[in-house]
């Protein structure tokens, strides 16, 4: 992700239970070839394999699951979009944006390190934590939490 351009999607297909592996990576190579010919990158693909669906779809009640992690512009995606939207083996399909949610939960990681970071010096601390200060991290054991003593369930 160098430019404003250049962004991260995650697409998910969903072929027919029926589809042969030889299909599914067939499909795969058309994607493939265009994702290279826009200038997009392939970031990663998972076969998660036969699925029940949600609800059934053209009489089927099952189909084989693809994601695919691309990187790559707009643009790149809507001619993907619209590629997958007539091929007749793609039973669904599905692009999403993801570079955006990471983006979010960096920029909550790191407010809530500053904040944390503020509460210590205001309160006479070094702003972080020293080795040896408090509870190490996840080695709260249950016979040591006393959080809920005295509670009825």
């Amino acid at each position: 992700m160098t430019d404003k351009a250049e962004r991260q999607y995650e697409l998910v297909y969903i072929l027919p239970p029926d589809t042969t592996e030889a299909q599914v990576t067939e499909l795969h190579g058309q994607v493939e070839a265009v994702v290279s010919r826009m200038n997009g990158q392939i970031e990663k693909t998972e076969n998660w394999g036969r699925r029940k669906l949600a609800y059934e779809i053209s009489h089927q009640k099952e189909g084989v699951y693809v994601l695919e992690v691309i990187n790559g512009s707009g643009e790149l995606m809507k001619e993907l979009d619209r590629r997958l939207r007539v091929m007749d083996q793609v039973i669904r399909h599905l692009i999403v944006r993801v570079d955006e949610e990471k983006k979010v939960v960096d920029r909550t990681r790191s407010k809530r390190v500053a904040d944390s970071q503020r509460r210590r010096v205001k309160r006479g601390l070094p702003p972080v934590r020293q080795p040896g200060e408090g509870r190490p991290a996840g080695e709260v054991e249950e016979a040591d939490d006393d959080r809920f003593d005295g509670v009825e369930v």
